[in-house]
């Protein structure tokens, strides 16, 4: 492991700070929307704008990749971010501010696809826990951002001028050699195998992340918690997503990818149903936890059972964002007719169901990665 660590070490430490930049660029808009809305004389749902900017962004980035990630190496990736939050951090125009979340988000898109399969391929065995490591870095981001946010007079420009330089740096520690990592994903030893029922739990797992992250505190409040109680709880949420991701790190080249998945779907089923019946902070709070194996067990087993070719992780990306994008609407029209836990009872039935089916499927889909 540590010949592997120092072979790939420029690929290793610009994908953990990556991510973890990426945590922190996307935690930032939360607290900065209402001061670019007073800067722009924008209302703050008119500000909302840039978080959908960035999610469009994002979305043109993996198509990018789809049809050009075999030429694309992590250098490309950071100077993308590099634009993005200079753009954002400019001051010079709503519609400016606007773009640059959008370049910033095709940046986010492209690392996603960039570092992913690239630490999975070059750590062989522990691969899986090194894609693990990345993830969990970006709750790491994710919680810091904010703090600092307020530590720098919550200024939103000097705060993604911060990330731009940040991503700059990182751009100097990829280092040139990204031709080797090039070279590795273009040889392409499996075929491309698209599976739409396996990448449906992709699908549903991002949507139900995204829901407990973009909606959870609001439920919270309608089942009868106080807004303080329920931003409490959201950074709890985070704090024990982080610690299920950083506990991967050292178990989930020993664990069948999609048990992580399948464990991971029980739990958030068994704390949903929890959170409707019984109060519901703590419960939401133990769902993060949960929500944090999401991701890395879905992502190692589609990797492994759809092949090598490079058109393969922006498929398994694309999948999390159609859940991400359409699941918060989804849900959030779906709960206007249902009581004070309307949420929890629909995520509840949504996971029940995954977990039932994902049990069924696991022997199967664990003999599929093992011949992979």
């Amino acid at each position: 492991m540590a010949s592997l660590i120092r072979t790939h070490a420029a690929l290793l430490v610009a994908g953990i700070l990556t991510f973890a930049i990426m945590g922190a660029g996307q935690s930032l808009y939360g607290p900065a929307l209402p001061a670019f809305a007073r800067e722009f004389g924008l209302t703050v749902a008119q500000a909302g704008w840039l978080v959908s900017a960035l999610w469009i962004g994002s979305a043109s980035g993996v198509a990018l990749m789809f049809f050009r990630g075999r030429h694309v190496t992590p250098r490309h990736a950071l100077g993308v971010m590099v634009l993005g939050a200079g753009g954002v951090a400019s001051g010079i125009g709503w519609w400016p501010t606007l773009a640059g979340s959008v370049v910033f988000g095709m940046g986010y898109g492209i690392s996603t696809v960039v570092f992913n399969p690239r630490v999975l391929r070059a750590f062989g065995a522990k691969g899986p826990s090194m894609v693990s490591l990345l993830n969990a870095m970006f709750a790491v981001g994710a919680i810091l951002a904010p703090l600092g946010f307020v530590a720098i007079g919550s200024n939103p420009q000097l705060a993604f001028a911060a990330v731009a330089v940040i991503c700059a740096l990182i751009w100097l520690v990829a280092g040139t050699d990204g031709r080797a990592e090039e070279t590795v994903a273009a040889a392409v030893s499996k075929p491309y195998r698209f599976r739409a029922g396996l990448l449906c739990f992709g699908v549903v797992c991002i949507g139900v992340e995204a829901c407990l992250i973009g909606l959870g505190p609001t439920a919270l409040i309608t089942a009868g918690a106080s807004e303080e109680t329920a931003a409490r709880a959201l950074s709890g949420f985070f704090v024990a997503f982080l610690i299920a991701r950083s506990a991967l790190v050292f178990v989930a080249h020993l664990v069948p990818a999609f048990g992580i998945y399948a464990f991971a779907m029980c739990g958030a089923a068994a704390c949903a149903i929890g959170a409707a019946l019984f109060p519901a902070v703590p419960f939401f709070i133990g769902m993060g936890a949960f929500a944090g194996l999401f991701f890395p067990g879905f992502f190692v087993t589609a990797s492994r059972i759809m092949g090598d070719d490079p058109r393969v992780t922006p498929t398994i990306i694309a999948a999390g964002l159609v859940g991400g994008i359409s699941s918060p609407v989804i849900l959030g029209w779906l709960v206007g007719g249902m009581g004070d836990r309307g949420f929890f009872q629909i995520v509840a039935g949504v996971t029940l169901v995954t977990a039932f089916i994902s049990l069924l499927l696991l022997r199967r889909y664990n003999a599929e990665v093992l011949r992979g």
